[in-house]
């Protein structure tokens, strides 16, 4: 229960444990925004007034899809790790962030909630610091491969803030 940052059962293993775990985060993470109909090119989302630092639409696709293959291998790290409680809760939180992140799509371009949206993504800014901290104590690996994943949604955070000041 005290060990911290305990090292994965092998190489192999954190490796067998991605090819479950990276298609599984990057298939929740677009068909959430496929399914959402997220993207700069539905009638909504393009009459909306767009804030000075939203990057180029295209980069969207690619940070993301980054970012949740970076997840996957976060989640692979913990996977593969020595069975214990912080293992346990390390991945139930993961499983709430990312059903948060999940969902955030379709509030905000779904549903126009843009507010909504907004604290939202304060509560999955929340939840990722809090899985950080899990991770850190199973695998630090795990936990440094979700810091551009953070530093993202902070960014995104404030463009939504922006979205919902402008609009």
């Amino acid at each position: 229960m005290n060990q911290i940052a305990s090292r994965p059962d092998s190489t192999g293993s954190v490796l067998k444990w991605a090819l479950l775990a990276v298609p599984v985060v990057v298939v929740i993470g677009l068909f959430s925004g496929w399914a959402s109909g997220s993207g700069g090119d539905g009638a909504w989302f393009s009459a909306l007034v767009k804030p000075s630092i939203y990057p180029p639409a295209f980069l969207f696709g690619i940070v993301w899809t980054i970012l949740y293959v970076l997840m996957g291998f976060a989640l692979a790290f913990v996977l593969a790790a020595p069975k214990t409680a912080f293992r346990r809760f390390a991945l139930g939180i993961f499983a709430v962030q990312l059903s948060v992140n999940a969902l955030w799509s379709p509030i905000f371009f779904s549903a126009h909630l843009i507010g909504f949206a907004f604290f939202w993504i304060v509560l999955l800014i929340i939840l990722v610091i809090a899985t950080m901290a899990y991770f850190a104590r199973v695998s630090r690996t795990a936990m440094l491969l979700l810091v551009p994943y953070l530093a993202w949604i902070c960014f995104a955070a404030v463009l939504n803030l922006r979205f919902w000041q402008l609009n």
